[in-house]
């Protein structure tokens, strides 16, 4: 017989940066796999060094990091960490980004602006990542800026069913706080039992960042309770404004469900002032004690994580974990 079998089974291997170790944790708890031992350091002049310390050969590599803040620096960890598994002969390569950094600056407003979610991806891309996994981009369509496959998942189930537990459906409206969120509230709409939707109009002021002008509600949602649903939160002022102008209309009662807490400058104390009764985020980026407050409700995205992560290494079907939506 010629050539040579190789000996062995396939390996998964799970790798973290530095920026969100709780939730790597509990992706690895619930994959039973540990993870893998690394030395990271930065130098003096602030640049990162990664080494691991097992052989990461013929292995199938997933690497996980939460863009969070100070971004760029945890961005620029995870590029290393992916070129330091290439040149150690990582069979595959995956880039797990609970948070994808950038996605917001996904298309051009104005002319001499760049489009640095396709940077991103070029970046990973580059550096030796064959896939990309990451949970509620701002956009589905940046998923076509990374040449490879990229496994998209949602946040959606986890948090519609935190609400179908306390909330009565039959008074629901789910509400999109931008044009841009429709698609997203028209399955929010779905997953609820088909209940009715209305849409917040806003114009933002493109020559000031997170400034947000809320103009009018378009739907029924007096006497009802409004699930304002959106992909992130950053500085809150977007959603408490969507929770006046629903309040303005007649609304009952206004909660909030997002994926990713960003929650930046004076969110906090926004969203713990506002009337908002319930903030539901999941930990896709790490939220610290000193960012949490009584109408916060924190869900964990590392058991779907980990699922989508297990159905890569198994060859099986990540998008059957959503119906067939990507």
């Amino acid at each position: 017989m010629s050539g040579i079998k190789a000996s062995g089974q396939k390996k998964l291997m799970l790798f973290t940066g530095r920026a969100h170790p709780d939730l790597a944790k509990e992706v690895s708890d619930n994959l039973h796999v540990d993870l893998t031992p690394t030395s990271a350091y930065d130098f003096a002049n602030g640049e990162t060094f990664v080494r691991f310390l097992e052989s990461v050969r013929g292995s199938d590599a997933f690497v996980i990091q939460s863009h969070t803040a100070p971004i760029n620096q945890w961005i620029m960890e995870q590029l290393i960490m992916v070129d330091a598994l290439k040149r150690a002969s990582a069979k595959r390569i995956t880039v797990v980004a609970p948070f994808f950094g950038y996605a917001r600056q996904d298309k051009k407003h104005r002319g001499r602006e760049p489009i640095s979610a396709r940077l991103m991806a070029d970046l990973f891309k580059t550096a030796g990542a064959d896939r990309l996994i990451t949970v509620d981009l701002h956009t589905a369509q940046i998923q076509g800026f990374f040449d490879g496959p990229v496994d998209h998942l949602f946040a959606l189930d986890l948090l519609a069913q935190h609400f179908e537990s306390r909330l009565d459906t039959s008074r629901v409206t789910v509400v999109a706080p931008d044009a841009g969120r429709v698609r997203v509230t028209e399955r929010w709409s779905d997953r609820l039992g088909g209940v009715p939707m209305a849409i917040i109009h806003k114009k933002r002021d493109p020559d000031v960042a997170n400034e947000v002008k809320v103009f009018d509600v378009v739907g029924e949602v007096k006497g009802r309770t409004c699930v304002v649903v959106d992909d992130m939160i950053d500085t809150g002022g977007t959603i408490v404004k969507a929770a006046d102008a629903l309040f303005d209309h007649g609304a009952d009662k206004v909660v909030v469900a997002a994926t990713h807490g960003v929650l930046s400058g004076p969110a906090v104390d926004r969203l713990k002032n506002s009337r908002i009764s319930e903030v539901v985020l999941t930990n896709t980026l790490p939220i610290p004690e000193d960012k949490q407050f009584d109408k916060l409700t924190v869900l964990s995205i590392a058991p779907l994580i980990a699922r989508a992560i297990n159905e890569v290494f198994s060859d099986g079907s990540v998008t059957s974990l959503f119906g067939g939506h990507s």
